[in-house]
């Protein structure tokens, strides 16, 4: 495959003295991490499986699915605006208060510590679909048999394997930056925050028990299943299938069926074409309220220095035959 035009580089090196770890756990996932991940991927996904037999039952309130929806797209721009597009990509430049909100936002999503997730992240666009990206669809092959193999393995499977990327190297800007440092490792208190919020609400809505465990049941263990899956899909699915009308060099594809949930994330192509580009669905019709809310904030003077896509930008990345379906 060519070479992307806008490969994205190699992190800043650390420096000669360690800097202090952003996560609890440094670069390797203890026992007990391992445990926490488990569950907080079983138990919300068996929430997900319950959702809609209860559903059928005995119905969800506008209140319950309000708060779902709501806790949702905060989690979900979080991570799709912050964690991912802002610390990094760098596609702008966000003020102090907006940066910290940023950080807290994602971390709602329960996908994991900032730093974390970033350097991850780091690493994948530097390896994509090579050897080194902890998680490719293609790292068995591309067989059938392997490819089924490969996409769990992109789901979920990667996130239990011994951490192997080094903070220090892949997102050493975070780490010396004391808000997004402290934010990474209070990603226990974020966690409960998160999970707290919809049976408080429900509770002091309704003034029962009842709303509140209701609450809980889908602002809460449903509403974190179903984004974690649909981030998830960013690495399985839409490495795997989709048009592909832009040049980069590995197999991510335009996923359209999963835009609104991604929050604009699923317009993957283009992002691996143009890593730094603040919004990702560039062309008619597609849908991204990721680059909108951006948008928002720079009106505002909150961002600045945004990385808008050009016509100019785009031709250069487009695919000289017609658009290439997986």
């Amino acid at each position: 495959m060519s070479a992307s035009p806008d490969v994205v580089e190699d992190p800043p090196k650390a420096q000669e003295n360690p800097l202090p770890s952003a996560t609890l756990g440094g670069d390797s996932k203890r026992s007990i991490e391992q445990i926490t991940l488990m569950l907080f991927i079983v138990v919300p996904f068996i929430a997900l499986l319950a959702a809609i037999p209860l559903a059928w039952g005995w119905g969800v309130s506008w209140l319950d699915l309000g708060l779902m929806v709501v806790m949702y797209y905060i989690g979900c721009h979080g991570i799709t605006i912050g964690f991912h597009r802002y610390f990094t990509h760098g596609s702008f430049k966000a003020k102090r208060p907006l940066r910290i909100a940023l950080a807290i936002a994602g971390s709602l999503a329960v996908e994991g510590p900032l730093v974390r997730w970033v350097a991850d992240h780091r690493k994948h666009h530097k390896y994509s679909d090579a050897e080194g990206d902890p998680h490719s669809p293609w790292r068995y092959g591309e067989t059938v048999p392997a490819l089924m193999k490969g996409l769990w393995w992109a789901h979920i499977g990667w996130m239990f394997d011994q951490e192997q990327t080094p903070q220090q190297k892949y997102a050493p800007d975070l780490i010396k930056d004391s808000a997004t440092r402290r934010i990474s490792r209070q990603f226990a208190l974020w966690t409960v925050v998160s999970l707290a919020i919809p049976p408080l609400v429900g509770g002091l809505v309704t003034w029962s028990w009842q709303g509140a465990l209701t609450a809980f049941f889908w602002g809460s263990l449903v509403r974190v299943a179903l984004l974690h899956h649909v981030t998830w899909s960013i690495n399985s699915i839409c490495h795997a299938v989709g048009k592909r009308p832009f040049k980069s060099r590995d197999r991510s594809g335009n996923v359209w069926w999963l835009a609104v949930l991604s929050c604009g994330e699923s317009w993957h192509n283009l992002h691996h074409a143009d890593p730094t580009c603040a919004r990702h669905g560039v062309m008619r019709g597609q849908l991204d309220s990721s680059a909108r809310i951006i948008r928002w904030f720079e009106k505002l003077g909150w961002a600045y220095d945004v990385r808008w896509p050009t016509e100019d930008r785009i031709a250069a990345r487009r695919k000289d035959d017609a658009v290439q379906a997986a």
